[in-house]
């Protein structure tokens, strides 16, 4: 799939990203129309290509080397393989950086400086450079040499705390959110500094360190903390501050049921011959429900149990009270309206000889700028040769030498 370049056209992003949180910066960055360059080891290359199974397969079923982890964050990017730990490759990697708008990298504190490769080393030749590091715990602070995983962050950074039953214990989410939000705020310093710069002129640099975007979107259950001054409970699938707003048991599954504010618990109430629950004191405010769930959910649970979930959600969605199915993955890319936004696609990939490969879709929408779908995940240095001769003018018998040298 093609379409035009994005808002982000004619951008240079160095990547020196690997595993999830700044691939997938770079990754969104990348489906804006940045021109995105991974450098990878060469041999080796990002770690989540060996993150599997799954792999992709071929046309005939059998695995290829190229895994869905790495696949999932790592689409409109070219691949480069360069030794940084070389002093001919660190050379390399510094001249792209002089051509570059942005430079994303999570590299262990202080690693990069080594191969003088930080930010106040490629400033000196760049001073518009947007240089972006992505750590466990930021820059500063005791844990700052700490490394920094996603189920760590998840663990120490709260969302474990307030996630699972009751009487069961902390659960992280199931996909590595921690990651996730942590190149979502990436990308977003990321497009304000570049807004910056053409104000004023100036690169800068930015620190996102996972467990503080960990905390900042605690969000809801942190200022449930801050201002009430109780730690926040695990409820299962209730919400802190609406009820009922939690998964049902139906006769034949189970539902989503979202009822947001009073009238809708009213008409809830109305529809199953039981008006005399929104009326009752308890029951009859959001506030009040909050206070009193644990003597409101068992009195709904049986109301529930008396119908199948296709029945419940037809009959809540003609009165307009909030519920939904609770998909599994093979039903969300079944469902209507996912496939309606266009949320899966296919791009044809190079290991499985220029036939499709499916992929998860940006959500971002633009009238005028449309996200686009250039490159698909890279094979491990596919794009070494191309990228040194387009971006620095290295010829073919330069490049063998480097390459015969292992730099690249």
């Amino acid at each position: 799939m093609t379409g035009k370049n994005g808002p982000l056209s004619g951008l240079i992003v160095l990547d020196l990203t690997r595993i999830l949180a700044g691939p997938f910066c770079t990754q969104i960055l990348g489906d804006l129309g940045a021109e995105i360059i991974k450098i990878e080891r060469p041999g080796t290359g990002d770690d989540t290509r060996r993150f599997a199974p799954p792999f992709l397969k071929d046309q005939e079923g059998k695995d290829t080397s190229e895994s869905a982890y790495f696949m999932g964050a790592n689409r409109n990017k070219r691949s480069v393989a360069i030794d940084i730990s070389k002093i001919e490759g660190q050379r390399l990697v510094r001249e792209i950086a002089e051509k570059a708008d942005v430079l994303v990298e999570n590299f262990k504190l202080g690693n990069l400086e080594r191969y003088g490769l930080g930010y106040q080393d490629l400033r000196k030749t760049n001073a518009g450079l947007v240089y972006c590091s992505i750590t466990g715990f930021g820059q500063t602070g005791p844990y700052a040499q700490r490394p920094g995983y996603d189920p760590l962050i998840q663990a120490m950074g709260g969302i474990m705390s307030v996630t699972g039953t009751p009487e069961g214990e902390p659960m992280k989410a199931g996909v590595p959110i921690a990651d996730i939000m942590a190149g979502m705020y990436a990308s977003v310093a990321i497009n304000a500094a570049l807004r910056s710069r053409e104000v004023d002129g100036k690169g800068q640099y930015i620190d996102i360190g996972m467990l503080d975007t960990q905390v900042a979107w605690l969000s809801i259950q942190a200022m449930n903390f801050l201002i009430g001054g109780e730690n926040p409970a695990r409820l299962g699938n209730g919400h802190p501050n609406i009820v009922p707003y939690q998964v049902f048991k139906t006769a034949d599954g189970h539902i989503m049921v979202t009822i947001g504010n009073d009238s809708q618990f009213q008409r809830f109430c109305e529809f199953v011959g039981h008006s005399e629950i929104s009326r009752d004191e308890k029951f009859s405010s959001n506030s009040a429900r909050v206070k009193n769930r644990d003597e409101l959910i068992p009195i709904l649970e049986p109301i529930f149990l008396s119908k199948g979930s296709t029945e419940w959600l037809q009959e809540l969605e003609e009165r307009s009270i909030g519920c939904g199915p609770i998909n599994n993955v093979n039903e969300i890319f079944e469902d209507p309206q996912v496939l309606d936004r266009g949320m899966k696609i296919e791009m044809p990939h190079p290991a499985v000889g220029g036939a499709s490969a499916p992929m998860v879709a940006s959500p971002l929408r633009f009238s005028e700028t449309p996200v686009s779908y250039r490159h698909a995940p890279p094979m491990l240095g596919a794009d070494t040769e191309a990228v040194l001769n387009e971006v620095l003018g290295i010829d073919a018998v330069h490049f063998r030498e480097l390459s015969n040298r292992g730099v690249v």
